[in-house]
């Protein structure tokens, strides 16, 4: 994806090791596994990311930290981030990034687990709203985010899907604001509880007839 490529220069420059970093990036963002976690999510998030701009604190941190959060993914809640972050560590230190934006880095990674960063956290904030951006799609382009997410698990069987996507949802749905930005709060808070909503009345409806 030639954008992606010009913004991790952009970001991150032209030295060898910054390339070399950049496309092993894109290349784990490409993984043909990948149905929702692909580079147009990481594109994605660096957009929602730049309309966010004005209330992170280092913009760089944020970007580096988009670039890295889902860097791994084999669908392991947890282990993923974890290892996310274990991966920004290794190659940004490869690149000679001070150790301080290293581990910045790491930390804001390693928030995408939970999406709940400490209160007066902007970059924090930024990041995880960011990567919930999508919720606050339009309801077709919910539908097509939901529809990757269930491909990503097509080999778990579907009620088993389905108890664990409620339990998801009603989670979200639980916390009294899913965005910690400003600007998130303005614009995407109504929309993504509706679709939220939405996608739960549609899990509910498919519950399965109880035994007689």
């Amino acid at each position: 994806m030639p954008v992606l490529a010009a913004a991790w220069r952009e970001l991150a420059g032209s030295e060898p090791e910054a390339v070399a970093v950049g496309r092993e990036l894109l290349e784990r963002w490409s993984e043909p596994h990948r149905r929702y976690h692909t580079v147009a999510h990481l594109w994605d998030t660096l957009d929602a990311a730049e309309r966010l701009r004005g209330e992170a604190r280092d913009p760089d941190a944020v970007r580096y930290a988009l670039w890295f959060h889902d860097a791994v993914y084999e669908g392991r809640a947890g282990e993923d981030e974890e290892e996310s972050a274990a991966l920004a560590r290794r190659l940004l230190a490869l690149m000679g990034a001070p150790p301080p934006l290293v581990a910045e880095v790491s930390r804001l990674v390693l928030l995408t687990r939970t999406h709940r960063p400490d209160e007066g956290d902007a970059d924090g904030a930024v990041v995880c709203d960011a990567d919930l951006a999508v919720l606050a799609g339009t309801p077709d382009a919910y539908l097509t985010y939901a529809a990757a997410v269930r491909a990503e698990y097509g080999h778990v069987p579907d009620e088993a899907f389905r108890q664990g996507r409620l339990a998801v949802l009603r989670e979200l749905l639980a916390v009294p604001h899913l965005y910690r930005t400003r600007y998130g709060r303005e614009h995407w808070e109504a929309r993504a509880r509706s679709n939220l909503l939405a996608e739960t009345h549609r899990w509910q409806s498919d519950a399965p007839d109880p035994p007689l």
